[in-house]
């Protein structure tokens, strides 16, 4: 299915306008409530890990163990980003250098 140029455009504006009230509905609802809620303080300090922890567990679930080469990569990478996000603290350099440190190893090495 072929789309034209103004089925396109009203898709950008749609995708483009859900992520703007996405982003900004919280700032907009809740701008005169100086006292902060127990409940969103504290999913503000668990919700960051669960991501991570999801996206670990999402990134590393069609690892097959049957051979090194399946698993090896990702478990290199893994301690790569370990290893860079304790030396620099820094999450974008932890994540494009364990990108930048897999890619090179899938497509080079293994």
């Amino acid at each position: 299915m072929t789309l034209t140029p103004g089925q396109t455009l009203i898709i950008i504006c749609m995708v483009t306008l859900g992520t703007v009230i996405t982003r900004f509905l919280p700032f907009i609802l809740f701008q005169n409530n100086k006292n902060q809620n127990a409940y969103i303080t504290y999913l503000g300090k668990v919700l960051p890990y669960a991501v991570i922890g999801m996206l670990v567990v999402y990134c590393l679930k069609g690892v097959n163990f049957q051979s090194p080469a399946n698993w090896l990569p990702a478990a290199i990478a893994i301690v790569c980003i370990v290893m860079l996000h304790y030396w620099k603290s820094n999450t974008l350099l932890s994540i494009g250098g364990g990108t930048v440190i897999y890619m090179f190893l899938v497509q080079a090495v293994f």
